[in-house]
């Protein structure tokens, strides 16, 4: 049996029905919409926002939601969904940079993992763990004592933080692969490990990454929300959800609305991907998809 039609592979999850299954899955459906809405909010940002997100109107500062500033000012008459337009742009962009380091590295670690097995695998797998004793928040303040506080020192604490992740996944999962009897069918044909690798098991683990990435990806915002609330991640001017947060918390009595603003907005967008992630799941495991 050939790769494209073995089980796990995506041709067999793209099978017919399959967007008839997936506009029935509710957390798939709500997912995509809120993660849209968080694209759609940071596309819009590029080309239009209510107010300049560096415009101070000191007049109007801490001022509530009206039809002028729709949801209210901020200590320096900031306009707020502006900032939560091109907050979510940086979100974005940490998220997508982070986690593509996650994805290629550590994916390419998992796969030579898995088709090389001994002591490479051995190898891989023991500074896999050792990467986990620093998680991204102590690598972060570490980077910053040495290279100074940034968004760039941010994602790349983030993407070395979740190399080991996607290495085990990818591993794992490959692993499982090079157990079918397709793959023993391929090597008697006299196929190489890396032919292998490419032409069958990557293809046939693709949904595993996919949802992978796609839950990475909500965590990465959150990662990048906390050390911008801790100083560490996006610096000023560029407008962060983390560093608003952090912002609002000495005016919690005087304008509370500061803090519930980026904070809904962190918690629509981890929420939206997670559920777009366990849809994916859902969907792509031609098991759970019979269970439905």
């Amino acid at each position: 049996m050939s790769a494209a039609l073995s089980p796990s592979s995506p041709t067999a999850a793209a099978a017919p029905g399959w967007t008839h299954r997936a506009l029935r899955h509710r957390s798939f459906v709500v997912g995509a919409v809120l993660s849209l809405l968080l694209v759609l909010a940071a596309a819009l940002s590029l080309v239009w926002t209510p107010w300049s997100p560096y415009e101070m109107d000191m007049a109007n500062k801490l001022a509530g939601p009206s039809a002028k500033h729709w949801l209210g000012t901020d200590a320096f008459g900031r306009d707020v969904a502006s900032l939560l337009m091109v907050g979510a742009r940086n979100s974005i962009l940490v998220g997508v940079i982070a986690v593509g380091i996650g994805l290629s590295i550590g994916t390419a670690l998992g796969l030579l993992a898995a088709a090389k097995r001994g002591w490479v695998e051995e190898i891989i797998m023991r500074l896999a763990d050792f990467t986990f004793a620093f998680p991204a928040l102590l690598l972060a303040i570490m980077m910053t004592a040495v290279f100074g506080a940034g968004i760039v020192n941010s994602i790349i604490a983030i993407g070395i933080f979740y190399i080991p992740t996607f290495a085990r996944v990818t591993r794992a999962s490959a692993n499982a692969v090079w157990a079918r009897e397709y793959i023993l069918a391929a090597r008697a044909c006299g196929k190489g490990s890396w032919r292998i690798t490419l032409e069958h098991v990557l293809p046939n683990i693709l949904s595993v990454l996919i949802v992978q990435t796609t839950i990475q990806f909500a965590l990465a915002i959150l990662a990048e929300a906390a050390l911008s609330y801790l100083g560490l991640g996006t610096q000023p001017p560029q407008p962060s959800w983390g560093r608003m947060l952090s912002e609002a918390q000495t005016l919690m009595f005087q304008a509370p609305l500061l803090a519930v603003w980026p904070g809904v907005a962190i918690a629509l967008a981890v929420l939206g991907l997670n559920l777009l992630g366990d849809g994916l799941r859902d969907l792509l495991d031609p098991r759970l998809s019979r269970k439905r």
